[in-house]
Protein backbone atom coordinates (compact mmCIF):
# COMPACT_ATOMS: atom_id res chain seq x y z
CA UNK A 1 0.00 0.00 0.00
CA UNK A 2 1.09 3.69 -0.37
CA UNK A 3 1.41 5.43 2.70
CA UNK A 4 -0.11 9.07 3.02
CA UNK A 5 1.39 11.95 5.05
CA UNK A 6 -1.30 13.86 6.04
CA UNK A 7 0.40 17.23 7.50
CA UNK A 8 -2.08 18.47 10.64
CA UNK A 9 -2.30 22.22 10.23
CA UNK A 10 -5.15 22.16 12.73
CA UNK A 11 -2.23 23.37 15.64
CA UNK A 12 -4.89 21.07 18.30
CA UNK A 13 -8.34 22.86 17.43
CA UNK A 14 -11.21 20.80 17.18
CA UNK A 15 -12.19 20.53 13.42
CA UNK A 16 -14.11 18.67 10.93
CA UNK A 17 -11.22 18.48 8.16
CA UNK A 18 -9.24 16.00 9.89
CA UNK A 19 -12.01 13.64 9.54
CA UNK A 20 -12.94 14.18 6.13
CA UNK A 21 -9.76 13.51 4.72
CA UNK A 22 -9.43 10.42 6.69
CA UNK A 23 -12.56 9.44 5.42
CA UNK A 24 -11.57 10.07 1.73
CA UNK A 25 -8.17 8.25 1.69
CA UNK A 26 -10.01 5.01 3.76
CA UNK A 27 -12.63 5.25 0.14
CA UNK A 28 -9.29 3.70 -0.74
CA UNK A 29 -9.02 0.55 1.65
CA UNK A 30 -6.16 -2.23 0.75
CA UNK A 31 -4.67 0.87 -1.76
CA UNK A 32 -3.75 3.78 0.70
CA UNK A 33 -3.05 4.02 4.67
CA UNK A 34 -1.83 7.40 6.70
CA UNK A 35 0.36 8.58 9.07
CA UNK A 36 -0.30 12.01 10.86
CA UNK A 37 2.72 14.60 11.26
CA UNK A 38 1.37 17.41 14.10
CA UNK A 39 2.97 20.11 11.82
CA UNK A 40 1.87 23.24 14.20
CA UNK A 41 1.72 21.87 17.31
CA UNK A 42 4.89 19.72 17.74
CA UNK A 43 6.83 20.48 14.54
CA UNK A 44 6.86 17.46 13.10
CA UNK A 45 7.21 16.89 9.27
CA UNK A 46 8.40 13.80 7.90
CA UNK A 47 11.61 13.15 6.08
CA UNK A 48 11.08 13.54 2.06
CA UNK A 49 12.14 9.98 1.30
CA UNK A 50 9.56 8.66 4.04
CA UNK A 51 6.29 9.24 1.78
CA UNK A 52 5.48 9.49 -1.57
CA UNK A 53 2.20 10.92 -1.34
CA UNK A 54 1.22 13.90 0.96
CA UNK A 55 -1.89 16.09 2.27
CA UNK A 56 -1.01 19.26 4.35
CA UNK A 57 -4.55 20.46 6.22
CA UNK A 58 -6.29 23.99 6.72
CA UNK A 59 -5.86 25.36 9.45
CA UNK A 60 -7.23 28.32 12.09
CA UNK A 61 -5.15 31.94 12.19
CA UNK A 62 -2.77 33.85 9.91
CA UNK A 63 -1.05 31.96 7.47
CA UNK A 64 2.17 34.66 7.67
CA UNK A 65 2.50 33.87 11.79
CA UNK A 66 4.71 31.04 12.77
CA UNK A 67 7.14 30.38 15.82
CA UNK A 68 10.16 30.87 13.72
CA UNK A 69 10.36 26.79 14.33
CA UNK A 70 7.58 24.95 12.60
CA UNK A 71 7.15 27.25 10.02
CA UNK A 72 10.23 27.54 8.62
CA UNK A 73 10.74 23.38 8.71
CA UNK A 74 7.56 23.78 6.94
CA UNK A 75 9.04 26.22 4.48
CA UNK A 76 12.35 24.11 4.30
CA UNK A 77 9.47 21.01 3.56
CA UNK A 78 7.98 22.40 0.46
CA UNK A 79 11.51 23.57 -1.13
CA UNK A 80 13.23 20.34 -0.30
CA UNK A 81 9.89 18.33 -2.20
CA UNK A 82 10.35 20.59 -5.26
CA UNK A 83 14.13 19.37 -5.35
CA UNK A 84 13.57 16.30 -5.37
CA UNK A 85 11.00 15.76 -7.95
CA UNK A 86 13.75 18.20 -10.22
CA UNK A 87 16.19 16.01 -9.83
CA UNK A 88 14.48 11.71 -8.71
CA UNK A 89 12.34 10.15 -11.43
CA UNK A 90 10.28 8.77 -8.20
CA UNK A 91 8.21 12.09 -7.79
CA UNK A 92 6.35 12.69 -4.84
CA UNK A 93 3.06 14.22 -5.02
CA UNK A 94 1.31 16.96 -2.48
CA UNK A 95 -2.22 18.76 -2.46
CA UNK A 96 -2.36 21.90 -0.41
CA UNK A 97 -5.67 23.00 1.19
CA UNK A 98 -6.11 26.45 2.66
CA UNK A 99 -4.10 27.99 5.43
CA UNK A 100 -1.35 25.30 3.87
CA UNK A 101 -1.89 26.61 0.31
CA UNK A 102 -1.75 30.15 1.45
CA UNK A 103 1.19 29.84 2.77
CA UNK A 104 3.24 27.68 0.22
CA UNK A 105 2.04 30.75 -1.99
CA UNK A 106 3.91 33.50 0.11
CA UNK A 107 7.16 30.93 0.92
CA UNK A 108 7.40 30.84 -3.00
CA UNK A 109 6.52 34.34 -3.22
CA UNK A 110 4.19 34.15 -5.96
CA UNK A 111 1.40 36.39 -4.87
CA UNK A 112 0.19 39.17 -2.51
CA UNK A 113 -1.48 37.38 0.71
CA UNK A 114 -3.55 39.88 2.87
CA UNK A 115 -6.34 40.06 5.62
CA UNK A 116 -9.76 40.13 3.74
CA UNK A 117 -12.39 43.08 4.24
CA UNK A 118 -14.52 40.44 5.76
CA UNK A 119 -14.51 36.74 6.46
CA UNK A 120 -15.33 34.68 3.50
CA UNK A 121 -17.34 31.67 4.76
CA UNK A 122 -19.89 29.61 3.02
CA UNK A 123 -20.79 27.59 -0.15
CA UNK A 124 -18.85 29.57 -2.57
CA UNK A 125 -18.52 29.10 -6.35
CA UNK A 126 -15.50 28.37 -8.02
CA UNK A 127 -14.56 29.18 -11.51
CA UNK A 128 -12.03 27.21 -13.33
CA UNK A 129 -9.71 29.42 -15.48
CA UNK A 130 -8.50 28.49 -19.40
CA UNK A 131 -5.90 26.27 -17.48
CA UNK A 132 -7.72 24.81 -15.09
CA UNK A 133 -10.34 23.50 -17.53
CA UNK A 134 -7.70 21.48 -18.70
CA UNK A 135 -6.05 20.35 -15.64
CA UNK A 136 -7.01 16.67 -14.39
CA UNK A 137 -7.74 17.85 -10.58
CA UNK A 138 -10.93 19.07 -11.53
CA UNK A 139 -12.04 16.34 -14.08
CA UNK A 140 -15.80 16.06 -13.81
CA UNK A 141 -16.47 19.12 -11.89
CA UNK A 142 -18.21 21.89 -13.84
CA UNK A 143 -17.32 25.44 -14.53
CA UNK A 144 -17.99 26.65 -12.27
CA UNK A 145 -18.18 24.24 -9.10
CA UNK A 146 -19.35 24.55 -5.69
CA UNK A 147 -16.93 24.33 -2.45
CA UNK A 148 -16.81 25.18 0.79
CA UNK A 149 -14.89 28.39 1.60
CA UNK A 150 -13.58 29.15 4.91
CA UNK A 151 -11.28 32.08 5.27
CA UNK A 152 -10.36 35.54 6.59
CA UNK A 153 -6.68 35.75 4.64
CA UNK A 154 -6.88 35.77 0.42
CA UNK A 155 -4.35 35.44 -2.17
CA UNK A 156 -4.09 37.98 -5.03
CA UNK A 157 -2.00 40.01 -7.17
CA UNK A 158 -0.38 37.28 -8.52
CA UNK A 159 3.64 37.81 -9.79
CA UNK A 160 3.64 36.43 -13.16
CA UNK A 161 7.08 36.45 -13.75
CA UNK A 162 7.49 34.36 -10.31
CA UNK A 163 4.85 31.98 -11.82
CA UNK A 164 6.54 31.27 -15.25
CA UNK A 165 9.95 31.08 -13.65
CA UNK A 166 8.33 28.20 -11.70
CA UNK A 167 6.44 27.01 -14.18
CA UNK A 168 2.89 27.48 -12.05
CA UNK A 169 -0.18 27.73 -13.29
CA UNK A 170 -3.55 29.09 -11.81
CA UNK A 171 -5.94 27.11 -12.65
CA UNK A 172 -8.94 28.70 -10.21
CA UNK A 173 -10.73 32.00 -9.39
CA UNK A 174 -13.08 33.59 -6.73
CA UNK A 175 -16.25 34.22 -8.16
CA UNK A 176 -17.23 37.20 -10.28
CA UNK A 177 -18.53 40.14 -7.95
CA UNK A 178 -19.70 42.43 -10.46
CA UNK A 179 -21.24 44.44 -7.87
CA UNK A 180 -17.33 45.15 -5.81
CA UNK A 181 -14.31 46.65 -7.03
CA UNK A 182 -12.01 43.66 -5.24
CA UNK A 183 -9.70 41.72 -6.87
CA UNK A 184 -10.62 37.86 -7.53
CA UNK A 185 -8.95 35.91 -5.52
CA UNK A 186 -6.65 32.66 -6.60
CA UNK A 187 -8.65 29.69 -5.63
CA UNK A 188 -6.22 27.26 -7.01
CA UNK A 189 -2.71 27.11 -8.11
CA UNK A 190 -0.83 24.06 -10.09
CA UNK A 191 2.37 24.54 -8.63
CA UNK A 192 4.19 21.93 -10.68
CA UNK A 193 3.00 18.62 -12.27
CA UNK A 194 3.19 16.77 -8.75
CA UNK A 195 2.05 19.91 -6.51
CA UNK A 196 -1.32 21.41 -6.40
CA UNK A 197 -3.09 23.35 -3.70
CA UNK A 198 -6.57 25.05 -3.36
CA UNK A 199 -7.39 27.95 -1.33
CA UNK A 200 -10.91 26.81 -0.88
CA UNK A 201 -11.86 23.06 1.78
CA UNK A 202 -12.12 20.19 -1.30
CA UNK A 203 -12.71 17.69 2.23
CA UNK A 204 -15.68 19.19 3.54
CA UNK A 205 -18.57 16.86 2.86
CA UNK A 206 -22.37 17.91 3.44
CA UNK A 207 -22.11 16.15 6.69
CA UNK A 208 -19.62 17.73 8.60
CA UNK A 209 -20.86 21.47 7.22
CA UNK A 210 -24.42 21.02 8.37
CA UNK A 211 -23.30 20.03 11.56
CA UNK A 212 -21.00 22.95 11.61
CA UNK A 213 -24.00 25.71 10.06
CA UNK A 214 -26.37 24.01 12.92
CA UNK A 215 -24.63 25.35 15.84
CA UNK A 216 -26.49 28.03 17.38
CA UNK A 217 -23.63 30.28 17.68
CA UNK A 218 -22.25 30.06 14.15
CA UNK A 219 -26.04 29.88 13.01
CA UNK A 220 -26.52 33.78 14.76
CA UNK A 221 -23.58 34.61 13.45
CA UNK A 222 -24.11 34.16 9.90
CA UNK A 223 -27.74 35.82 10.16
CA UNK A 224 -26.31 38.76 12.05
CA UNK A 225 -23.79 38.98 8.57
CA UNK A 226 -25.61 37.85 6.50
CA UNK A 227 -29.17 37.85 6.91
CA UNK A 228 -31.45 34.36 7.06
CA UNK A 229 -31.61 33.86 3.40
CA UNK A 230 -28.37 33.55 3.03
CA UNK A 231 -28.21 31.27 5.78
CA UNK A 232 -31.47 29.28 4.51
CA UNK A 233 -29.05 29.27 1.32
CA UNK A 234 -26.30 27.64 2.63
CA UNK A 235 -28.63 24.83 3.74
CA UNK A 236 -30.14 24.28 0.85
CA UNK A 237 -26.77 24.12 -0.83
CA UNK A 238 -25.82 21.20 1.42
CA UNK A 239 -28.46 18.40 -0.28
CA UNK A 240 -27.55 19.31 -3.85
CA UNK A 241 -25.53 16.67 -5.17
CA UNK A 242 -24.05 18.79 -7.57
CA UNK A 243 -22.85 21.05 -5.33
CA UNK A 244 -20.27 20.06 -1.85
CA UNK A 245 -21.45 16.40 -2.16
CA UNK A 246 -19.63 15.85 -5.68
CA UNK A 247 -16.94 18.21 -5.14
CA UNK A 248 -16.24 15.90 -1.68
CA UNK A 249 -16.80 12.55 -4.12
CA UNK A 250 -14.94 14.13 -6.84
CA UNK A 251 -11.20 16.28 -6.54
CA UNK A 252 -9.61 14.99 -3.78
CA UNK A 253 -10.26 11.65 -5.26
CA UNK A 254 -9.14 13.09 -8.52
CA UNK A 255 -5.54 13.94 -6.80
CA UNK A 256 -4.84 10.93 -5.14
CA UNK A 257 -6.11 8.04 -8.43
CA UNK A 258 -3.49 10.31 -10.58
CA UNK A 259 -0.99 10.41 -8.11
CA UNK A 260 -1.34 6.59 -7.37
CA UNK A 261 -1.28 5.96 -10.58
CA UNK A 262 2.31 7.24 -11.42
CA UNK A 263 3.91 6.45 -8.39
CA UNK A 264 2.38 2.31 -9.09
CA UNK A 265 4.33 2.99 -12.80
CA UNK A 266 7.41 4.66 -11.12
CA UNK A 267 7.36 1.82 -8.69
CA UNK A 268 6.96 -1.09 -11.68
CA UNK A 269 9.43 1.02 -13.75
CA UNK A 270 12.34 0.25 -11.00
CA UNK A 271 11.24 -3.05 -10.47
CA UNK A 272 12.03 -4.06 -13.43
Amino acid sequence: MINVAILDMYDGEPNQGMRCIKDIISRFEGQLTYKVYDVRGKAELPDIKDHDLYISTGGPGDPLEGDGIWDLKNSQFLYNLIEWNKINKRKKYLLLICHSFQMAVNTFGLATLSRRKSTSFGVMSIHKTAEGLEDSLFESLGNPFWAVDSRDYQVVQPKMKKFQAMGAKIIALEKIRTHLEYERALMAIRFSPEIVGTQFHPEADPISFMNHLRKEEVKQKIIAKKGKAKYRTMLEHLVDDDKIFKTNETLIPNFLKEAMGNILEQQEIFQE
